[in-house]
């Protein structure tokens, strides 16, 4: 067995070896072996007494926790098996903190320190009080746009219409004795970068992935950010088809307006405001992508999170602010109004990606259109092809072969070109090779 999240082969005893159940005692747990290699084969260790009586008290003594400490012996010779339990409170290595992290141990400093420390105490990010800031310092227009939105959603009732900001405060639970939480001031404050910084967004139009044509930062506070972003991708970024019914006028956009609300909802909750990294969105000519810095939950998806978002947010109280707002119109079902949306204005299902600390969801048109396509330099069969087998969500090479009644040679031509211009994906070789539609 090779090393894992949970299992650690030493070959002899180290004392820095410490670091290692320190990190797993601030992650799930684990287990260490001395006396392995690194796939797991017995080495042997000497003097299997001292260890078996050292190990434990240096933990003891040096971390402040107990862990099971057992002694094992086959053929190759005697093994120990440290068991370490995931402790609920930091536990620290002369005053570092280490943490396991797939098959690595990493010391935790700075900003991940800080998130560390705050999740073993239960608190998040947007939880933590602010000093010298009063609501007096918030800004009086979004308390005004807060009560409409609340009131028309009917989050709130007549009474708060009137309250005081100091109430709609409290009420919305965002302080923390007499503090105000981190959360109050990005949604609330005129200028909440002043408290963190990378809290705006960055929307840009690309043709490739290397040339940016055109971008914009939106600023201030959070509801401003949703409202101003919202406004600024619909009437520059992206475009609608235009048709009238009598004489009223209709825009069918690109990607649904609700789905692409959702998406940002999404991102503005689940962001890592520690990080200092603006959430970023970026347009292409076939795509659009929601990216912000963020961590799930332990054996979580994007799409969990979507589904979840009300629930388990990353920022809590910036999501149950959203809520009461009216945003975000009922809990747990993020995804399943994203999907229905996007289905009914006929575009594929949106990519949910998690990767390290970077969470995306991407939309994309439906590019298999005969208008969006006759704008494209095809010739009869190649345009023909894409509407017909759309379907079938490909094309085999001796299908297209007998489809058309075209010799080999031309119909691996005219399905290379399909893919250099981006419409299908290769896979295979010869005859046999399938062409998937993206």
């Amino acid at each position: 067995m090779s090393e894992t999240q949970n299992i650690e082969y030493k070959s002899n005893w180290r004392d820095e070896y410490l670091k290692w159940i320190c990190g797993f005692a601030n992650a799930n747990g684990g287990t260490i072996f001395i006396g392995k290699d690194d796939v797991g084969n017995v080495v042997g260790i000497s003097d299997s007494k001292r260890l078996m009586e050292e190990i434990p008290n240096k933990v003891k003594d040096t971390l402040g926790i107990f862990v099971e400490v057992n002694l094992h012996k086959n053929k190759q010779g005697e093994f120990i098996e440290i068991g370490v339990e995931p402790y609920p409170y930091p536990v620290n290595y002369k005053g570092q903190y280490h943490v396991r992290s797939g098959s690595t141990k990493q010391e935790l400093k700075g900003a991940a320190l800080d998130k560390f420390l705050l999740q073993k105490k239960g608190k998040r990010w947007d939880g933590v009080p602010v000093p010298k800031v009063s609501v007096k310092d918030l800004k009086q227009e979004t308390f005004d746009f807060f009560r409409k939105r609340a009131f028309k959603s009917q989050r709130i009732d007549d009474d708060s219409l009137t309250d005081s900001n100091e109430h709609l405060i409290e009420n919305l639970q965002l302080k923390e004795g007499e503090y105000l939480k981190r959360a109050a001031v990005l949604l609330f404050h005129s200028n909440p970068e002043k408290f963190a910084t990378g809290a705006y967004i960055k929307i840009g139009y690309f043709q490739s992935d290397d040339d940016l044509k055109f971008q914009d930062e939106i600023h201030g506070n959070l509801f401003e950010q949703i409202e101003k972003a919202m406004d600024l991708l619909f009437t520059k970024y992206i475009k609608a088809e235009i048709s009238y019914e009598g004489i009223n006028r209709i825009e069918k956009f690109e990607y649904p307006k609700e789905a692409v609300r959702e998406a940002l909802l999404n991102t503005i909750a689940h962001k890592d405001y520690s990080g200092g990294v603006p959430i970023q969105i970026s347009l292409y000519s076939d795509k659009i992508i929601f990216w912000n810095e963020g961590q799930l939950p332990e054996n979580w998806t994007v799409k969990t999170l979507f589904e979840k978002h009300a629930s388990r947010p990353y920022n809590p109280d910036i999501a149950n602010a959203f809520f009461r707002s009216g945003y975000i119109e009922s809990w747990g079902r993020g995804t399943i109004k994203i999907i229905k949306e996007c289905k009914q204005a006929g575009i594929p299902e949106p990519v949910f990606s998690y990767e390290s600390s970077d969470i995306s969801v991407e939309f994309r048109k439906d590019i298999y259109n005969e208008k969006y396509l006759s704008e494209l330099d095809l010739n009869v069969r190649q345009l023909d092809a894409l509407l017909s087998f759309k379907q079938q969500g490909e094309i085999v090479t001796s299908a297209y072969i007998k489809r058309y009644a075209v010799v080999d040679r031309t119909a691996r031509r005219d399905l290379v070109e399909l893919v250099e211009k981006g419409l299908l994906q290769r896979e295979g070789e010869g005859k046999g090779s399938k062409y998937r539609f993206r």
